[in-house]
Formats: structure tokens, C-alpha cells, sequence
């Protein structure tokens, strides 16, 4: 049985694809993952392999959605990314986005994590 939290973070990566989706980027894979970590999203666009961070929170206090990705969750993140990277043939570029959800709000960041 699924926890609030977990119906919460499935909801808002939903609703993340979706948008994503209407803004042209193709799922690769969802919930990727690895002893290094876990990606929300893998996505491509163009030619890029888009890594994503989805957030949500029911509203914005204590700083919102991005604000509680911290500096380890950025480095669990990238090593899930490398871990990802070795079972490709060739490199593609790469980014890491975050989509920030704040109650209804939704806010795209996109190159949000430098690696």
C-alpha cells in the first residue's frame, strides 16, 4: 500500500511527464534505478539526454519544491546518471532538469544541476 507521500511524488512525476511531453521531450524511462540512486524521469530532447528531478509539495512554505533538493540529493543524482551513462554505446549530451511543483504551480528549471 502506497504511503500519502508516495501517491503525492507519483501524482506530480504524472503530471511532470505530462508536461514534458507537451513540450516535445520523449520518455526514455521513468523511476530508473540503481545502487547509486534513483532518476524521476530520463527524457531526450533533440539530441539530449535529459535527466529529472521531479519535487512536489502540497504549497510553498519551507522554501518549496526545489529548495529540498540538496547538495547530496544532487550528488546521489549525477552518480545515478553516471551509473545510467556506462550502459550506453556513445555519449549523447546530457542535462539535469527539475521540475519544482508548489501546489498547482509548476515551474520547469531546466540545466538546474551542474554535474
Amino acid at each position: 500500500m502506497p504511503t500519502a507521500r508516495q501517491k503525492t511524488g507519483a501524482a506530480g512525476e504524472d503530471q511532470a511527464l505530462a508536461y514534458l511531453q507537451q513540450q516535445g521531450l520523449r520518455l526514455v524511462e521513468r523511476n530508473f534505478r540503481c545502487k547509486m540512486g534513483e532518476i524521476d524521469l530520463i527524457m531526450r530532447e533533440d539530441g539530449v539526454l535529459v535527466f529529472v528531478e521531479v519535487r512536489a509539495r502540497a504549497d510553498g512554505r519551507h522554501g518549496g519544491a526545489a529548495a529540498s533538493i540538496t547538495p547530496a540529493k544532487q550528488r546521489r543524482l549525477i552518480r545515478a546518471a553516471q551509473f545510467y551513462l556506462q550502459r550506453l554505446r556513445t555519449l549523447p549530451a546530457c542535462r539535469f532538469d527539475v521540475i519544482a511543483i508548489d501546489g498547482e504551480v509548476l515551474h520547469w528549471l531546466s540545466n538546474a544541476i551542474e554535474a
